[in-house]
């Protein structure tokens, strides 16, 4: 069947204006870090991405080497360009990103002007694009000169590789002078992308000033700490979850164990604000960030974790009592 987008899907999703830029970016983004690769079937991440697009999430964040395989998850993105989103390019912003691991050898890691380049070069290979919408610096690089990474974002500007771009993971202090550096390259840095949490709040110690100052937006990974904050550890770990897994190393039975106590107070005042805990944790996040990068494995999560944009504003008394619960740790 032919796929036509939804006629209502720019009526209740937020756009929210990214820093001092003309970008605006849906309060939530999709991201396909997981389930958008070799090892899951491609009718479900289909079903996925049409989904977040009918209910009005126009970002996709990629990375060059999302998977499994490294570079699956841009063909993937490549194909429903190619299909069922092909008369709707104009419509999306699709970002990339370049600075782990993506090929053997010293040119296909970090930050060299090599690396950077050759990555963006092979990203729009995959995704058939002529240029991305938003292209990063996945992580900074301590041995390469800051001025040679931003000038290799700078020069994919100028080739018309990428519209806008941005770093990830960098310090308050890297942040600065990163910003310093494209701006007098005459590229501004428009958005930077941390990980953020009501679990791991470390922007908030100068960074989140340093985005203000300089008029960069930001967009968070990682909003629901890998799922921890959402229903599913509320009554201990199901043997089918990730922090079961011991090969996941991002999320560990240990860390479950020790946010149980936190988890299910946060959740009873997500019920008060008749919200999920998921719910509830994205819009905490958004009075922070310009948007937040959510994961899914079906399309009914996106459906549930999009409700978050109709419960974005908390009164004050509930904010003191999140921060309390998350103070006991």
């Amino acid at each position: 069947m032919t796929y036509q987008a939804a006629a209502n899907r720019y009526e209740t999703m937020p756009y929210r204006r990214c820093g001092a830029s003309g970008l605006k970016l849906p309060a939530i983004s999709l991201g396909m870090w997981h389930n958008f690769g070799d090892n899951k079937p491609f009718e479900n991440s289909r079903a996925m991405v049409l989904k977040a697009f009918d209910l009005g999430i126009t970002h996709f964040d990629l990375a060059n080497n999302y998977g499994p395989r490294p570079g699956a998850a841009e063909e993937t993105m490549g194909r429903l360009l190619k299909t069922d989103l092909a008369g709707y390019r104009d419509e999306l912003i699709i970002s990339s990103k370049a600075g782990w691991e993506m090929w053997l050898g010293p040119y296909g890691d970090l930050g060299s002007r090599k690396y950077l380049i050759a990555s963006c070069d092979q990203s729009l290979r995959r995704m058939g694009l002529e240029y991305v919408d938003i292209f990063y610096s996945h992580r900074p690089d301590p041995e390469t000169p800051i001025e040679e990474t931003m000038g290799a974002l700078d020069s994919l500007v100028r080739q018309g590789k990428a519209l806008y771009v941005g770093i990830s993971s960098y310090s308050a202090e890297e942040t600065a002078i990163a910003a310093k550096v494209l701006k007098e390259l005459g590229t501004p840095c428009v958005i930077h992308q941390p990980r953020y949490s009501m679990f791991d709040r470390w922007i908030e110690d100068g960074l989140t000033n340093v985005l203000q100052e300089q008029g960069i937006g930001s967009i968070a990974f990682c909003p629901l700490a890998q799922g921890l904050l959402t229903d599913r550890y509320l009554g201990g770990i199901p043997a089918d979850s990730r922090a079961a897994d011991a090969g996941n190393h991002f999320l560990t039975e240990e860390n479950v164990q020790l946010r149980l106590v936190q988890i299910n107070a946060l959740h009873r005042i997500a019920q008060q604000r008749g919200q999920s805990l998921a719910q509830m944790s994205l819009a905490w996040a958004l009075q922070t960030v310009t948007s937040v990068i959510i994961g899914a494995s079906r399309p009914s999560q996106i459906e549930e974790n999009v409700g978050a944009i109709h419960g974005l504003s908390f009164a004050r008394e509930e904010l003191q009592a999140i921060d309390q619960i998350l103070r006991q740790a």
